[in-house]
């Protein structure tokens, strides 16, 4: 069977192994088992949310409204922008794959960072673009002006706050690498953990109005991270009218299902459950930043609701995973990225605590 020739040198996307592989592979109960490798709210989804979709699911034989009325409605309203700037996906990389297929050839190019989220690529080789990436893995300016002006790639990609680094690009620097680029050149700000670097420093928020200031950019949001629907899928793209209108060319009807509209629509007017998820967030980080500390490990500053530790050459990420994952613990290992370090997303406070001392009991029986 012959396929597209682009698909050889294309990677599967590994997603964070799930609770049922860590029962059914080691035998542990469900219950002992900690998932902090997904980055999903700890918190789960807002109640509010749980019974708008219990209220909804009576009518889950029906299709939704492929208009998307309420929720773009919503979303407007949030953002001070109008319905026809915004275009709703399957979670927010399935607008990642209408920006491929609507922008690159064989003879496309795409610019990101060093170390960024891998569908960036996958999409991209999907249509045979060449990636082009710079040598760091944060997003400094004069690397990407750089390669702006030696390369005048079709696309650039700015994660901020980065996964699955988790730091964050300041407004004014993300705003000089657009400047940077030529008009055809679109610029997809990804601000999937946008909510969390809000709340932490104002310096490093970036509102999807600022970048419709922009012809060339398009904003990425998400409702899979602060509003704990990951498995809802519903994300959304923010732009122009006439970028907008393009990518609408590349959705299939129906692309979001009744219950996932529902529970996003339902999910933004919980600002209370948001708060709460981002403070205890905050508060939990300080205890990994701690425990790096005194560890002896490097980390990386986040502006997300993980944090990447960096092992020192003693340490190997995939074996501490491994030993973690067998314990009922699981974290991503960043070996995949030529990282040697490990991304934990920060969960409730025993959870956090049980991953400390199952850490603790591998790296004593290591020293």
């Amino acid at each position: 069977m012959r396929f597209k020739q682009t698909l050889k040198d294309i990677k599967n996307y590994e997603a964070g192994k799930p609770i049922e592989l860590v029962v059914r592979e080691y035998g542990i109960e469900p219950q002992d088992v900690i998932k902090l490798a997904s980055n999903e709210n700890p918190l789960g989804t807002s109640p509010k949310v749980t019974k708008k979709l219990c209220e909804v699911a009576k009518n889950a034989y029906l299709y939704p409204d492929d208009s998307m009325f309420e929720l773009k409605e919503a979303l407007a309203k949030r953002f001070d922008i109008d319905t026809k700037e915004i275009i709703i996906g399957a979670g927010s990389d399935q607008i990642l794959e209408f920006i491929s297929r609507a922008k690159l050839t064989t003879k496309s190019s795409v610019l990101m960072s060093q170390i960024t989220f891998a569908m960036y690529p996958i999409y991209a080789k999907q249509e045979g673009a060449k990636i082009l990436r710079t040598p760091s893995y944060e997003h400094r300016v004069d690397e990407f002006v750089k390669m702006i002006e030696a390369h005048s790639p079709d696309i650039v990609y700015i994660c901020t706050p980065n996964n699955p680094t988790g730091d964050a690009t300041k407004k004014e620097d993300v705003f000089k690498i657009i400047r940077a680029c030529k008009d055809d050149t679109l610029v997809v700000v990804d601000g999937a953990y946008m909510e969390y670097a809000r709340a932490k420093d104002s310096n490093y928020f970036i509102s999807p109005k600022e970048i419709l200031e922009f012809d060339n950019a398009l904003y990425l949001g998400t409702f899979s991270k602060a509003y704990g629907l990951g498995g809802m899928r519903v994300g959304y793209g923010i732009s122009n009218q006439n970028i907008i209108q393009n990518l609408y060319k590349m959705r299939p009807p129906f692309n979001i299902t009744t219950l996932s509209l529902a529970g996003a629509i339902e999910a933004l007017k919980d600002e209370e459950f948001i708060t709460k998820a981002l403070e205890l967030n905050f508060q939990e980080m300080k205890r990994y930043e701690e425990y790096a500390k005194a560890r002896g490990f490097e980390y990386i500053e986040s502006f997300t609701n993980f944090i990447t530790f960096l092992l020192p050459p003693s340490l190997n990420s995939s074996q501490i995973a491994q030993s973690l994952l067998e314990k009922g613990v699981i974290i991503r290992d960043l070996s995949s990225y030529n990282l040697n370090g490990v991304r934990i997303t920060i969960g409730l406070p025993h959870q956090n605590s049980r991953l400390f001392e199952v850490l603790d009991e591998i790296l004593d029986a290591k020293s």
